[in-house]
């Protein structure tokens, strides 16, 4: 303790559960803000996935279903995740399997650039399918 006080730095204990004690003699201010910078990097570093989910009809038309489409890779090549859903209105749920060949053929176009995590499934009144970008 007394070398510690001569330097006019502080006595760390490193690792307490050792025999005998470690300690250490150091800047434990300087240490600490050099964690947090450490800390704050690795923050700024590390990608936050985001879910971003695209609306389909079942009776959607081609121009509209190449914009949507067009969104799903934007998404996807940013690194997002994306669910894509097909809602169901008054009597079209009767006609599900629409609605799944809009969803296949969605993952079908996008294959090389995502997976698939989660099949095209029936809840409620909407067919949902969420889609991965593929890491790199």
């Amino acid at each position: 303790m007394q070398m510690a006080i001569d330097a006019n730095m502080d006595l760390v204990n490193v690792a307490p559960q050792a025999k005998p004690p470690v300690c250490r003699i150091m800047d434990y201010g300087k240490f600490r803000y050099e964690q947090q910078k450490k800390e704050k990097e690795a923050r700024k570093n590390q990608k936050i996935v985001d879910l971003k989910e695209v609306w389909f009809r079942s009776n959607i038309e081609e121009h509209d279903y190449q914009t949507k489409f067009r969104n799903v890779v934007k998404f996807l090549n940013e690194g997002d995740k994306v669910k894509c859903s097909v809602r169901f209105r008054g009597r079209e749920i009767a006609h599900a399997n629409i609605g799944l060949k809009i969803l296949e053929r969605v993952a079908n176009e996008v294959a090389d650039i995502c997976t698939v995590e989660r099949v095209p499934k029936l809840e409620g009144r909407s067919m949902i399918m969420i889609l991965a970008p593929k890491s790199h």
